[in-house]
């Protein structure tokens, strides 16, 4: 059984869907439009089939707007970075169970570093792998693709994923918000936000519009 998510859900456009000729005019555009949060993807080729981009864009643009920069680490290994961008500008950052030896300890590092942390389960990693770092994180981010390229289709098959962290987070008793990125789109948001999603990484379906508001309140229109 899915439960609604306890809190607002907040929208976190994601910057590799926009247009990289004009990327500071793209971040005041979606944070005007009413976006949340940034969710920056930072890919390395290796961890993933991609490259985009790293702390020094991060701190480029961190200047350029107030919403909080959530950033996604598709990198391995992860732990030589975090301090880069934890002074790049970072204020959440995520990383994969299988980017480092020690989730454990790179949770602990991101802390120490004055950021709030993220784990992030791909498509088949499973729900136990955040059972045992709870106290440690503050976001679980579950992918609804696998992770590398933008514009890929939902995966159904993630939403019972979705349910059962909800659960856990609920018995945890600690505020963890519960993020879904890959595929969320006004018409995949609902379905994540009734299976207990309060984040909503939305990178096409944002970025793509040429009318980012009605983008944005489509997106979160599922919390309706």
């Amino acid at each position: 059984m899915t439960s609604a998510a306890p809190h607002p859900v907040l929208i976190a456009p994601s910057l590799l869907a926009a247009d990289f000729t004009r990327l500071g005019e793209e971040v005041r555009a979606v944070e005007a439009a009413g976006a949340d949060w940034l969710h920056l993807d930072i890919m390395d080729g290796h961890f993933v089939p991609n490259i985009s981009f790293g702390p020094a864009l991060v701190r480029a643009l961190r200047p350029l707007s107030r919403m909080p920069f959530d950033v996604h680490l598709m990198i391995a290994p992860a732990d030589p970075y975090l301090a880069a961008f934890a002074e790049a500008g970072a204020d959440l950052i995520s990383v994969h169970p299988e980017a480092g030896p020690h989730l454990h300890r790179s949770l602990q590092t991101i802390r120490a570093l004055g950021k709030k942390a993220g784990v992030v389960l791909n498509p088949a990693t499973p729900v136990e792998s955040v059972a045992h770092v709870l106290d440690l994180v503050d976001l679980i981010l579950v992918m609804a693709v696998n992770p590398g390229f933008g514009g890929q289709s939902f995966l159904d098959s993630q939403l019972s994923k979705i349910a059962t962290l909800r659960g856990m987070i609920e018995a945890s008793g600690r505020p963890i918000h519960l993020q879904v990125d890959g595929g969320v789109t006004a018409r995949t948001a609902p379905l994540c936000i009734a299976a207990g999603a309060d984040v909503l990484v939305a990178g096409t379906a944002v970025f793509g519009a040429a009318d980012r508001a009605a983008a944005v309140a489509a997106v979160r229109g599922g919390a309706a």
